[in-house]
């Protein structure tokens, strides 16, 4: 599985405010680069945090590129898939309509009547882990569901654990020409943090677009 990691960040590397308040960092231009990197994909992945923060419905915005899928025997929307270690998604929440197909990664710490729950809203549950998603065995499951390549659109939390967990192969970011600050507003990578075996990056490329830039990054594991 090939795992693209995307973002959007004021210059300062803030996801949002302090608030946790959805924030338009980029533009049409970017919106339409990441609506790009979406139909390339075969899922898009969100943390738990994002879905009950933006409800978020992650189809595409063109329907050009969702005809173009058809064409190609592929479903119009990649499928969704959100990272919940306890099953916090909202039975109600917009990611969990029939647009596109659903995964929920849970752990074992998500109780059996609640995996049923959300099963009968609409999602395919997998639990991968004990007390957390492991996000390896989660992936693995993915792939085996026939996805091979995975967006990972945030927030802070399940970056970072992509990182973490070793799975990241390409990072994009944009970054607006704004100043957040904060020091508890999110950042791209949040979690605990590595203090050492940092990953290692190397710049690809930068992009003006809208009034920001796209770095692009190819990532070789950790150093």
């Amino acid at each position: 599985m090939y795992v693209v990691v995307n973002a959007a960040q004021s210059v300062d590397g803030k996801l949002s405010t302090r608030r946790r308040e959805q924030l338009r960092i980029s533009g049409e231009e970017d919106f339409d680069r990441v609506d790009r990197i979406r139909a390339a994909a075969d899922a898009v992945l969100v943390g738990v945090g994002t879905v009950l923060a933006d409800d978020p419905h992650l189809t595409l915005d063109e329907e050009a590129r969702r005809v173009e899928r058809l064409r190609n025997g592929r479903p119009g929307d990649p499928a969704r898939v959100v990272v919940d270690s306890t099953g916090r998604t909202p039975t109600d929440a917009r990611i969990l309509d029939d647009a596109a197909t659903t995964y929920l990664l849970v752990s074992a710490a998500t109780t059996p009547e609640r995996r049923e729950e959300l099963a009968e809203a609409g999602a395919e549950v997998i639990v991968a882990g004990e007390e957390r998603v492991d996000l390896v065995d989660g992936t693995s499951a993915l792939a085996a569901a026939g996805v091979d390549r995975l967006m990972v659109e945030g927030g802070g939390e399940v970056i970072y654990s992509c990182f973490a967990a070793g799975i990241v192969d390409e990072l994009q970011v944009y970054v607006g020409s704004l100043v957040v600050g904060g020091r508890d507003a999110p950042t791209l990578a949040d979690g605990e943090g590595f203090v050492e075996a940092f990953p290692r990056l190397e710049l690809t490329g930068v992009e003006r677009l809208d009034d920001g830039a796209v770095l692009s990054y190819d990532v070789d594991g950790r150093a």
